[in-house]
């Protein structure tokens, strides 16, 4: 059985990451959505609502969870036995911030990295992104899945 983790803060899910997800899942037997908790970030949404997020938007996919983890990437992957990370790529910047990445995680454990290209309608959409609009009050609902834009912000 394969199985990859989708690893990040989803702060909050876009429709960049549920993409991501949803061709993901066509190329693994399942894919772990990894919520990556780094102290030092200060986040826009809870925990608690960033996983209620990626839990709601995939509620009638078997093959997709949800997962929090603290430190190393890689060493998560290890410490539940999955061999491979899948990333989403939307320009070149984002390959050689993750070509980097991949290069290191590889370094330090049998982990492959899977890329796979956003779709060109989601390829604009960043959670950052998402946030500033969200923050200065603007229509962030044609950049987030359906689970994002109910909740009350």
């Amino acid at each position: 059985m394969k199985k990859a983790i989708f690893p990040g803060s989803f702060d909050p899910l876009t429709l960049g990451h549920y993409d991501i997800i949803k061709r993901g899942v066509k190329l693994f037997d399942e894919i772990i959505v990894a919520i990556g908790i780094n102290s030092a970030k200060k986040y826009m949404f809870t925990l608690e609502e960033r996983k209620q997020f990626i839990e709601d938007a995939f509620k009638d996919e078997p093959g997709i969870s949800v997962m929090v983890y603290e430190g190393l990437t890689v060493d998560f992957c290890r410490d539940i036995g999955v061999d491979f990370i899948l990333r989403g790529l939307r320009n070149p910047a984002d390959f050689e911030f993750e070509k980097a990445i991949a290069h290191t995680n590889r370094d330090l454990a049998p982990v492959e990295t899977v890329f796979l290209l956003t779709s060109a309608g989601t390829s604009y959409i960043s959670s950052s992104i998402v946030r500033e609009v969200i923050s200065n009050n603007g229509d962030y609902t044609k950049l987030v899945p359906a689970s994002v834009r109910v909740k009350k912000i």
